[in-house]
């Protein structure tokens, strides 16, 4: 295995920001606490029989452990005007849900209001890739909000569709 330089690494990441992506949140309670992490590696459509979405989860993740142990998840397709929600449920020292509105589904499942889609989900795999995990998650349930776009990240940034 080769190593990689700063510099090359420094490459890579600035040739994947320039794909533009959704943000989702991953969310549910775990010990009778609301645990989330966010990703903008989420994807659906992996198949439609059974309904399945993945996403990659870094190593590293403090969140992921315990996220696992759910017995569903809750992903939210963050809409426009959730940035600030989108950076609180990514932080390391805040409290990543206070003051945002949220449900809660019988499973245990943390869906944010407001979001393009909702969708509670239950852990199919996790496969090792690199420095991530990719998680297979089979869809449960749906919600679809129609009044509202998706929240989009592209160049290290949150954007909005043109209308």
């Amino acid at each position: 295995m080769t190593q990689t330089t700063v510099e090359e690494t420094a490459a890579i990441k600035a040739a994947f920001a320039q794909f533009p992506s959704g943000v989702a949140a991953f969310s549910a309670m775990v010990d009778f606490t609301p645990e989330a992490l966010v990703a903008s590696s989420f994807t659906v459509g992996v198949s439609l029989e059974p309904p399945l979405v993945m996403f990659a989860v870094q190593n590293s993740s403090t969140t992921w452990p315990k996220l696992r142990q759910a017995q569903r998840l809750g992903v939210s397709v963050l809409a426009e005007g959730q940035e600030a929600a989108a950076l609180q449920l990514a932080s390391k020292t805040r409290d990543r849900f206070a003051g945002l509105d949220t449900s809660v589904s019988d499973s245990g499942a943390v869906l944010i209001d407001g979001a393009v889609l909702g969708f509670e989900c239950e852990v199919v795999s996790e496969t090792p890739a690199g420095d991530h995990a990719i998680v297979v998650l089979e869809v449960k349930a749906t919600t679809i909000n129609l009044e509202t776009k998706p929240l989009i990240y592209h160049g290290a940034a949150f954007r909005q569709l043109a209308a």
